[in-house]
């Protein structure tokens, strides 16, 4: 049963050629939304919290600020609507997954830039 839901996804899913990030990283994502008969292309530009998932049903979570409210989304790899991403920085953090960004506030929300 494993084999044929490994066949069919590298079959059928489109994969995109996007580059390679991890949590703490900001990124901006650059993705096309249908409203009726238009199409326009919309950024979502923020830190990636997460990555989990394997193959065609990984995800990645980003968190940017809108004001004071924070505002968290999340995207599957292999999206169609994805036309690019973009790495703006590249985050130095020792964790996975940074959930405990979501409770800080101010200088202490900065994440350190990793220096390559």
């Amino acid at each position: 049963m494993g084999n044929l839901v490994d066949f069919v996804q590298n079959e059928f899913v489109t994969k995109n050629d996007i580059p390679n990030f991890s949590a703490g990283d900001t990124i901006t994502i650059y993705y096309e939304i249908r409203e009726g008969k238009k199409t326009r292309t919309q950024f979502f530009k923020g830190v990636v919290i997460q990555k989990r998932g394997s193959g065609s049903t990984e995800t990645f979570t980003i968190r940017k600020m809108s004001g004071t409210v924070g505002v968290e989304r999340i995207f599957p790899i292999n999206l169609p609507a994805i036309q690019k991403i973009e790495i703006n920085k590249k985050g130095k953090v020792r964790r996975a997954r940074i959930f405990y960004f979501r409770n800080l506030t101010g200088k202490k929300a900065q994440i350190k830039e990793k220096r390559i």
